[in-house]
C-alpha cells in the first residue's frame, strides 16, 4: 500500500504548485506585508495573474518572480512606482526559479535539521522574509514578522533558528559592502529586542507563588552595551516560568553587588560579548558575595555567557555554550519547568 505514496505527494506538489501560493505564505516569504501586496496589486497591478472564485488570491511562479523582482529594486532604493513599471516592461524576461520548500537560500549559511528545530523550508523562509524587511527598512513588516514567528514557535527557536542566523547575514552584509547598511542592523536589533520585551509580558492574571528558591539574576558586566542575547535568555526563563531579575547592559561592580545581597539569588549570569569586557575578579567577587544571618549564609551559582569568556577557564563556574544550554541548567535549579501558558 505504501508504493505509490511517492508518487502521490509528487502529484500533491505539483498540484500545490500550479494553484500558487496564498498571500499570506509569499509575504512571509517576500518580507512584506500583505497590505503591501495588495497595494502594489491596486496601484501598480502586480497582483496574481489567475484569481480563483471569492476573495482568495493565489500567486503563480510567474507572479512570486516578478514580486521578487519588485522587492529587489525596492531594496536597492528604487522608488515603488519606477520599480514597479520596471517589473512590468522585463515581464516577458523575468523566469521563475526552480520551486524549492520555502523558497530561496538561508541567510547565514545551511543548517541540518535537528530534533527540536524548524523544518530547513521554514528556517529558509523566515531568515529571507525577514532579511528582506530589514534591508527594506520595512519596521511593521519586521514588527509583525517577529511576533509572529515567536508566538509560533517560542522564544527559542525564534531565537536560534531565525533571529541569530538573519542578524549574522545582515552583519556580513554590511561588514562586505563598506559599511553601508548599518542602519538595517540597528533597525533590526531594535524589532528583535522588543520581540523579545513583548514575549516577557504576562500574558494571565498576576499573582503566581513566588519560588522558595531565590530568582535568577541577568546582568551585562560593566563596559558591556550588547545585551541582546541576554533578553533572549530573560524571555526563555520567562516562558519556562523561572523566576528571573533582568538588569540589562553595564551594570556597576556596586549595583550588581548590591542586587545579589538584597535578592539571594540561586544563580547570577554574567554576559560578555568581548573579551574586552569579560572580567574573572567581578565573576569571583560576585561568586563569593554572602547573604543571610551568620551559620546559615548562601551565596549564588555563576554562569559566565558570552563569546568575552571564551578561553579564560574559571574554577567552578559554569559556561553555557547556547541559548538551550545556558536555559537547561538554570531551569534545573527549580525543578521541572512549567511552561508558561500562552494565549
Amino acid at each position: 500500500m505504501g508504493e505509490n505514496q511517492p508518487a502521490q505527494r509528487r502529484e500533491t506538489a505539483a498540484r500545490s504548485a500550479e494553484a500558487g501560493v496564498t498571500t499570506g505564505s509569499l509575504a512571509r516569504r517576500l518580507g512584506v506585508s500583505p497590505t503591501t501586496l495588495r497595494s502594489w496589486d491596486r496601484r501598480y497591478g502586480l497582483g496574481p495573474a489567475v484569481r480563483s472564485a471569492g476573495r482568495h488570491r493565489r500567486w503563480t511562479p510567474r507572479d512570486v518572480a516578478m514580486l521578487e523582482e519588485m522587492c529587489r529594486l525596492t531594496s536597492a532604493g528604487v522608488p515603488p512606482a519606477e520599480a514597479a513599471r520596471t517589473v512590468r516592461e522585463g515581464e516577458g524576461r523575468i523566469q521563475p526559479g526552480p520551486e524549492r520548500a520555502g523558497g530561496g537560500d538561508q541567510p547565514g549559511g545551511h543548517r541540518s535539521q535537528a530534533a527540536g528545530a524548524l523544518p530547513l523550508g521554514d528556517v529558509r523562509q523566515e531568515c529571507r522574509g525577514l532579511a528582506r524587511a530589514a534591508v527594506r527598512l520595512d519596521a511593521p513588516a519586521v514588527g509583525d514578522q517577529l511576533a509572529s514567528l515567536v508566538a509560533r514557535h517560542g522564544v527559542v527557536l525564534a531565537w536560534d533558528e531565525v533571529m541569530v542566523p538573519t542578524l549574522h547575514a545582515v552583519g556580513r552584509k554590511w561588514e562586505s559592502s563598506g559599511d553601508r547598511y548599518v542602519e538595517v542592523e540597528h533597525l533590526l536589533s531594535w524589532h528583535i529586542s522588543r520581540a523579545l520585551h513583548r514575549a516577557t509580558e504576562p500574558v494571565g492574571p498576576a499573582g503566581a507563588p513566588a519560588a522558595e528558591a531565590g530568582p535568577v539574576v541577568l546582568a551585562c558586566v560593566p563596559g558591556e552595551q550588547h545585551s541582546l542575547a541576554l533578553e533572549a535568555l530573560h524571555a526563555g526563563l520567562v516562558e519556562l516560568g523561572v523566576p528571573t531579575r533582568m538588569f540589562g547592559a553595564a551594570v556597576p561592580t556596586e549595583a550588581l553587588t548590591a542586587a545579589v545581597r538584597r535578592l539571594g539569588p540561586s544563580a547570577v549570569l554574567l554576559w560578555a560579548q568581548t573579551r574586552s569586557t569579560a572580567d574573572l575578579p567581578l565573576a569571583r567577587h560576585v561568586a563569593g558575595t554572602q547573604w543571610g544571618v551568620k551559620g546559615a549564609r548562601g551565596h549564588p551559582a555563576v554562569l559566565l555567557g558570552g563569546p568575552g569568556w571564551a578561553g579564560r577557564p574559571a574554577r567552578g563556574m559554569l559556561r553555557p555554550p547556547g541559548l538551550r544550554d545556558a536555559l537547561g541548567t538554570l531551569s534545573s535549579l527549580y525543578g521541572p519547568p512549567v511552561p508558561v501558558a500562552r494565549s
